[in-house]
């Protein structure tokens, strides 16, 4: 018995084909099938039924996998000892990150924190938190970065920081003549937003929502939803409707024309939270730790302004509608 049996089987179980098992562990399908079928006969057992598709384990297999995936945890863990104990930074860590704060974040820390830490190996998927949450149960990632708050018995959650929207106005947009807008402003006539399974789509929409609520008379119309934030920037760009970006969306626009279509919201500002979040596990914590300070240090000095008032402002008891805008604006 080996760990590379071990981690064969474990990709078997989780995409549920010798094919798709074999292409993410680098080898050829048959040696991977020669090597789970080596480990079945050592151990008397079927741990794959192969008249199914997709494959699925059988009873005792599902029995061997649960424990499979203990003791490839507890060996990364005995890793992580050892590297800690020689104060090393070393090792894969599997990150996953939703694409409304990817293209936006990663550019500020990837390449400092690489080059500080040569031992270190970043791999990087850009995925919904559906499916960030999937596959840190699975142990296919160790950490995501997603908007929270995370919900999740198994998960915990560390904030790295908040941040706030703005609107994204076109030049002939009625609202492009105000100062600073209000959430008040906001309907869904044209307002363009991204896709179901979004996170951030849903926040708008909930924010569009306490309108709709108050004033019926808007109607909802949605004619376009993009997959990806850049999109909605060029629709706009291009003197169609508005949107709202995330703060950190903004600062390539800085010395553009673009920047000029920008309109900050008067308080109390709508606002997402950007987490770490991990298994109870704590595997590769370290790892996680060494992630999460180098984010913290990348951003921008306004953003650490705004969250240093945002957290006195957190001290003073809120009133009740200060309070149902924070937790619309956090909503996941």
């Amino acid at each position: 018995m080996t760990l590379t049996q071990l981690t064969y089987i474990l990709a078997v179980d989780t995409y549920r084909s010798f094919r798709k098992a074999a292409e993410q562990c680098y080898v050829t399908q048959p040696t991977l099938s020669m090597q789970i079928q080596k480990l079945e006969k050592e151990l008397g057992i079927i741990i794959f039924d192969r008249s199914t598709y997709p494959i699925e384990p059988t009873d005792l297999g599902s029995r061997v996998i649960e424990q499979i995936r203990k003791i490839i945890d507890e060996t990364e863990r005995l890793k992580e000892i050892i590297h800690k104990s020689k104060r090393m930074i070393f090792g894969r860590l599997r990150i996953g990150i939703i694409p409304t704060i990817a293209p936006y974040l990663l550019p500020l820390f990837v390449d400092k924190l690489i080059n500080q830490y040569q031992g270190l190996e970043l791999s990087i998927d850009e995925l919904q938190t559906s499916k960030i949450l999937q596959l840190l149960e699975q142990n296919l990632l160790d950490v995501g970065i997603v908007s929270g708050p995370i919900n999740h018995p198994r998960i915990i959650e560390k904030v790295l920081y908040n941040e706030p929207f703005v609107g994204f106005i076109s030049h002939d947009h009625p609202l492009i003549k105000k100062e600073k807008i209000k959430v008040e402003d906001l309907t869904l006539e044209d307002l363009w937003l991204l896709k179901e399974g979004h996170c951030f789509r849903d926040q708008i929409l909930q924010l569009c929502k306490s309108v709709l609520t108050r004033n019926p008379l808007h109607s909802v119309r949605l004619r376009f939803e993009g997959e990806n934030l850049e999109t909605l920037r060029k629709l706009v760009e291009n003197n169609v409707g508005i949107t709202l970006l995330p703060y950190l969306a903004t600062l390539s626009l800085k010395g553009t024309s673009s920047e000029r279509l920008i309109r900050e919201f008067y308080p109390p500002v709508p606002t997402r939270r950007v987490s770490l979040i991990y298994g109870k596990s704590k595997l590769k914590l370290q790892l996680i730790k060494v992630l999460q300070k180098a984010i913290v240090a990348a951003i921008p000095a306004e953003l650490h302004k705004y969250n240093s008032k945002k957290s006195s402002n957190s001290n003073k008891k809120p009133t009740g509608g200060e309070l149902a805008h924070f937790e619309r604006s956090t909503k996941p």
